[in-house]
């Protein structure tokens, strides 16, 4: 099962990986259905969670229902037990939209949703994050999440994010993250994507951001919380929803 997940995470392209989710994930939701974890997102239960990964496999992290792996419940929890994020009128902006969320985005009535992406089939907004094509102070939410570690120039990308996140605004801006490096590390004469999956956890990340990556975002203009919303769950729940137990929320505001 590992490898054959492994190989259609290195050998078929994301675009066209998410239309054929759509077909899947029924079936992988009824062939694992028990009791054992539950995705917090849909409220479903399994016996087992898929394995993920595109160098190193991890088991029971890829939720068979929504799609969602450790950060977006992650996410889910806080952004339900901890935010107005349900409730209040808000205008979001989400980038690279991740199918756990996508839809009940969409249909939630208080939010103004749009997604920005150059190739996911899901965006509203075909944009680059380093150039976007929106008005200063426009967002009251931006969610922007293992999206970084993608772009070259990811200082001019956070600008941007600073620039069109409203005053008081919040945006959460998840990334891989080495926490036992103290500073982000890149190379790019490192070109075999073997070796890449290897060091920096995917072929096409171009870095692995160590614990400065908070003061980076400081440096942008963002007060940053590092809330590591684990510890506010009991053992217990963090391996039902088969959480990462110590992930970082990056929660940025904009005064």
């Amino acid at each position: 099962m590992k490898k054959i997940f492994k190989l259609i995470l290195n050998t078929i392209p994301r675009p066209i990986l998410i239309r054929l989710s759509y077909v899947v994930r029924p079936i992988l939701a009824f062939l694992l259905k028990g009791n054992r974890f539950t995705d917090p997102i849909d409220g479903k239960s399994f016996s087992n969670f898929l394995p993920y990964g595109y160098g190193t496999q991890r088991n029971n992290v890829l939720s068979p229902s929504t799609l969602s792996l450790e950060r977006h419940r992650l996410l889910w929890l806080y952004l339900k037990e901890e935010t107005d994020f349900f409730s209040a009128s808000k205008k979001v902006l989400h980038f690279a939209p991740e199918q756990a969320f996508y839809q009940m985005f969409r249909n939630q009535k208080n939010l103004q949703y749009t997604t920005t992406d150059l190739l996911s089939p899901l965006a509203d907004v075909k944009a680059d994050i380093c150039h976007l094509p929106f008005e200063d102070d426009t967002y009251d939410v931006i969610l922007c999440n293992h999206v970084l570690e993608h772009i070259p120039d990811d200082t001019k990308a956070m600008q941007e994010l600073f620039r069109v996140l409203k005053p008081g605004g919040m945006g959460i801006f998840q990334i891989p993250q080495d926490l036992h490096r103290a500073e982000t590390f890149s190379d790019d004469t490192i070109t075999d994507q073997k070796e890449r999956s290897k060091i920096f956890g995917q072929y096409d990340h171009v870095r692995i951001y160590g614990r400065d990556y908070f003061d980076k975002l400081r440096n942008i203009g963002f007060t940053v919380n590092e809330v590591d919303y684990t510890k506010k769950l009991t053992p217990d729940l963090v391996e039902k929803y088969c959480l990462a137990k110590g992930e970082i929320i990056p929660v940025c505001t904009k005064k």
